[in-house]
């Protein structure tokens, strides 16, 4: 309920302000339309009055023998006036000095017009829209006829006539505006009804899916991870569900990761608890003897618990160190400090720091290089820990009288570097999880045995950095092959 209030509450919002815009824009819209009619009939008044000044030069001849002839032009232009009672007329001499005037209650404020305007208003031959100085209003301008009183082809004075008189302006402008408010006001009003239904049916369709979406990630917050948003398609607000569903997709999956990451690390911490404890109890075991019993104990005996105690430190070393390796790689901690080098140097110094190891084993360890010197770009000293890792895996399970082989196989890009042996296999359904961290097999060898089950691991986490893949292929009773590609370099 609380979900379904809220949509329409904020629905109703949005109505009320879009009414509030069009509210605005209908008086914005009014004012426009008011203030263009008005301009509009004054351009139609000069327009179609333009050469009323020039029809008054013609009948009146204000001047005569180069002087002004005040009787006639009074005479002439109060007939003109009781004509159209909507005029003023004035004669200006050549600086726009006014000489005489026709004006209702002889009301004239200014003493000079300005002749700018009327001049441009001759040389356009009224044709333009053009307002000029007011006599009866300072500061006022109104549109105006105008013509020039010519003689010897020197203008001596103008008949300037002002169209609409104050008089005539009021009573026009209070008709006027009446007509335009409500010209306006209707227009208005059914302009902000059809646009208001139009707004509020949009509105509507685009919030209609408001209370589904609200619900949705309610249900979503109080823990439901599956609550999605149903979508048909995209577009206006839908685009927001399937936002929204790819969020959540995308929460629930960090949530699995978290969880996986967390069960990891429980993983973890169990078996290195275990794995410290086991080490470190024969150190204390026999530490513990020696000095309980170093009078009682041989040479040889204290010398063995000594080796004894030095192995299991040393293995406990391993252990850390790997795991701080393994850890720094899962972190992406370790980026690869890619060079080029040539993988086969590389190949025969493995072979010569395992050869000692192989020996004692009574394995034979051997590397089949091609002919062709390839140079590879990778991290020369990560690559070396990897066949250091997969040599070391190798050994531990390949039996006397065994054989250990790296291979080199060139291609147009890669070179793909081969670690086989002829051990007893890996049984099918171990493969999968073979790079596991502590995945050692069927159990063959025992943590005990020096053998911390993070190599492969390691082995698997230094590729991926590299973006390399590491294959594995295994027969029972055969032996296993590993093998991985690494980019060639070619020199510019």
């Amino acid at each position: 309920m609380n979900n379904h209030n809220s949509s329409k509450g904020f629905f109703w919002k949005i109505v009320i302000t879009l009414t509030g815009l069009l509210v605005v824009v209908g008086f914005a819209y009014v004012l426009i339309t008011i203030n263009l009619s008005e301009k509009y009939v004054q351009e139609r008044n000069q327009r179609l009055n333009a050469d009323i000044a020039e029809h008054i030069i013609a009948e009146v001849k204000p001047y005569v023998g180069g002087l002004l002839d005040t009787t006639a032009t009074d005479e002439i232009m109060g007939h003109m006036m009781a004509i159209n009672p909507s005029i003023e007329v004035y004669i200006l001499d050549a600086d726009g000095v006014i000489l005489n005037y026709v004006a209702p209650y002889k009301k004239v404020k200014l003493e000079r017009v300005d002749l700018a305007p009327i001049q441009k208003f001759i040389a356009s031959k009224g044709q333009q829209y053009i307002e000029g100085d007011d006599p009866r209003n300072p500061g006022k301008q109104k549109v105006f006829s105008a013509a020039g009183i010519v003689e010897d082809e020197r203008t001596i004075a103008y008949i300037y006539v002002i169209l609409a008189s104050e008089e005539y302006e009021s009573a026009s402008e209070k008709v006027f505006n009446s007509y335009i408010l409500k010209l306006g006001g209707r227009a208005m009003l059914l302009a902000l009804l059809s646009a208001l239904a139009l707004g509020i049916l949009a509105i509507w369709l685009i919030t209609k899916n408001l209370d589904k979406i609200i619900t949705t990630v309610k249900r979503f917050q109080a823990g439901e991870m599956s609550a999605r948003i149903p979508v048909k398609e995209g577009g206006g607000i839908n685009d927001l569900a399937i936002a929204f569903n790819e969020m959540a997709d995308t929460i629930v999956g960090n949530i699995e990761n978290l969880k996986s990451m967390e069960n990891l690390r429980r993983e973890l911490v169990g078996n290195v608890s275990h794995d410290l404890r086991t080490p470190l109890a024969v150190i204390h075991g026999y530490v513990e003897t020696l000095m309980m019993k170093s009078d009682q104990l041989t040479i040889e005996e204290r010398k063995k618990y000594l080796k004894i105690t030095l192995e299991s430190t040393h293995r406990l070393k391993k252990l850390v160190e790997e795991l701080f390796e393994l850890s720094k790689l899962e972190a992406k901690q370790v980026k690869p400090k890619k060079e080029p080098f040539f993988i086969q140097d590389l190949i025969s110094d493995i072979c010569q720091k395992f050869e000692l190891v192989a020996q004692k084993k009574d394995i034979t360890l051997t590397s089949a290089t091609s002919p062709t010197r390839s140079m590879v770009y990778a991290d020369v000293s990560l690559i070396e820990r990897v066949l250091q890792n997969l040599v070391d895996n190798a050994l531990k399970f390949t039996p006397k009288k065994g054989q250990i082989m790296l291979e080199i196989d060139n291609s147009d890009q890669y070179v793909e570097i081969k670690v086989s042996d002829n051990g007893p296999g890996i049984p099918k359904e171990q493969i999968p999880f073979l790079f596991d961290r502590y995945h050692i097999g069927d159990k063959r060898i025992s943590l005990d045995n020096n053998n911390t089950g993070l190599g492969l691991a390691i082995v698997k986490k230094i590729l991926e950095i590299h973006n390399v893949t590491i294959k594995l292929s295994s027969k029972l009773n055969k032996g296993t092959t590993f093998s991985f590609q690494l980019p060639q370099y070619e020199s510019a």
